[in-house]
């Protein structure tokens, strides 16, 4: 049976998922982390994506996107992100379960309200207590910002 096809919309808005397999960790150490910001920044520049939120679970990004070419972008970050896991953690094989999951986001209120469900992940998952706390997120950019990666692009309604 084939896959169903994904929405893809000109100029679109996007929640982006992609779980780590068997919902295993991703991210396991403060550098995995940053490798996968640094990445998200050198993809940015290549594709000229904009990047409205993000929070870096343990087992799973989020990113609420705006490209052109989406496939081409995930393909490039999970790709390269997979490269490096695998090679620093001596292991072969998938990092990510199945493909990602991507969600239409309209540009209007629902957008800013998606950013703060995105951004107060690792509240809910009681990780922190505050997300401000948390620094593997968009939020501490947004609201202090504190965007040492240079990711955070300007929302535009």
């Amino acid at each position: 049976m084939p896959r169903i096809a994904r929405l893809i919309i000109e100029d679109g808005c996007y929640h982006v998922i992609t779980r780590g397999i068997e919902k295993k960790q991703t991210f396991i150490k403060d550098p995995d982390y940053q490798r996968y910001l640094k990445l998200l920044k050198k993809c940015k520049k290549q594709l000229s994506f904009k990047l409205y939120g993000w929070c870096l679970m343990p087992n799973h990004p989020h990113l609420i996107i705006f490209s052109n070419s989406l496939s081409k972008t995930m393909h490039m970050i999970n790709f390269s992100y997979a490269q490096y896991f695998n090679g620093n953690y001596n292991r072969t094989g998938y990092l990510w379960q199945n493909r990602f999951k991507s969600y239409v986001v309209q540009k209007d209120k629902y957008l800013l309200n998606l950013i703060a469900y995105v951004e107060y992940n690792p509240v809910r998952a009681k990780i922190v207590t505050n997300p401000e706390d948390y620094k593997w997120s968009s939020y501490r950019a947004r609201v202090f910002g504190e965007d040492e990666f240079k990711l955070l692009d300007p929302i535009e309604l």
